[in-house]
């Protein structure tokens, strides 16, 4: 690993002063768990590091009138235990148990994993159909960032240089809604998903789906949502056809990356199937 300066601010606006003094040259750390394998591997190598360790308001888990207040600095061990979270969506907190091994999850945070970008990760999916928005905030001022727009490609975000992310806001959900998180996991339990995918409905009292959501991880360079499949279910009973339906339109939405887990074409496959078995469930 190439030598670094190494900061620890013991604010927020110190954090985003020292960040806006060197923004090309500084990387954010927040766990550590993919960034320091990145610059072992020489494949990052700041100057400085900005460490968040110390800000203890980054780590809030709040609920409010206005929904779910989840800091970044908030590690997924935390997030999976917290009761606020269950209380909003069980789906949401089995999501961040889900994430690698105990010891990642004690250390991996929400902020670190959206920074990260990586399109196989299980938070972005549930956090996507939870119509979850990003805070992200600089020295000049803060903006909301719809997740949907935060992932702008592989590995890369719409964060310009000088934010940081400091919060993800969740709005309360739909009446009845219902909620799953689906990760498919040929392999080991630790290992990312083939493909993953995030459901969240709700019916009318006749049985007619008001609201849908769908988001699937694995299936493309971004974590993304099935916006044709989503639409087909609006009005319809969750009958058969309307679930097989729904579950091709998600799979035709995908451009999977082959890798070791899957061709393209086995990873779409994959997606009709795991995105069928989730709308069941939540039917």
């Amino acid at each position: 690993m190439r030598p670094f300066d190494y900061v620890e601010p013991e604010t927020l606006e110190e954090a985003l002063e020292i960040l806006a003094a060197d923004p090309d040259d500084t990387v954010v750390m927040a766990g550590g768990t993919s960034l320091v394998i990145l610059m072992k591997q020489d494949l990052v190598r700041p100057a400085r590091v900005l460490g968040l360790r110390r800000l203890g308001e980054l780590r809030e888990i709040a609920t409010t009138d206005a929904g779910l207040g989840l800091g970044a600095m908030a590690t997924h061990g935390a997030l999976a235990r917290s009761r606020a979270v269950r209380g909003h969506a069980a789906a949401l907190a089995a999501t961040f148990a889900a994430v690698a091994t105990v010891r990642i999850r004690e250390q991996a945070t929400l902020g670190g994993n959206l920074a990260h970008a990586d399109p196989a990760q299980d938070p972005p999916v549930t956090l996507l159909a939870l119509d979850g928005v990003a805070l992200a905030r600089s020295r000049f001022g803060e903006r909301r960032i719809p997740l949907e727009a935060l992932f702008a490609d592989l590995f890369e975000t719409s964060l310009e240089p000088g934010e940081l992310l400091v919060r993800v806001d969740i709005p309360p959900l739909p009446a009845g809604a219902r909620a799953t998180y689906k990760k498919f996991l040929p392999g080991t339990l630790d290992d990312y998903a083939t493909v993953s995918v995030a459901a969240v409905v709700a019916t009318d009292p006749a049985g007619a789906c008001v609201h849908a959501r769908i988001a699937l991880g694995g299936a493309g360079p971004v974590p993304l949502r099935a916006h044709e499949a989503e639409r087909s279910l609006m009005g319809r009973r969750f009958d058969d056809a309307a679930i097989r339906e729904a579950a091709m339109l998600a799979a035709a939405a995908t451009d999977p990356i082959e890798d070791l887990r899957g061709s393209a074409d086995y990873k779409r496959a994959m997606t009709a199937v795991w995105t069928e078995r989730a709308l069941r469930e939540v039917a």
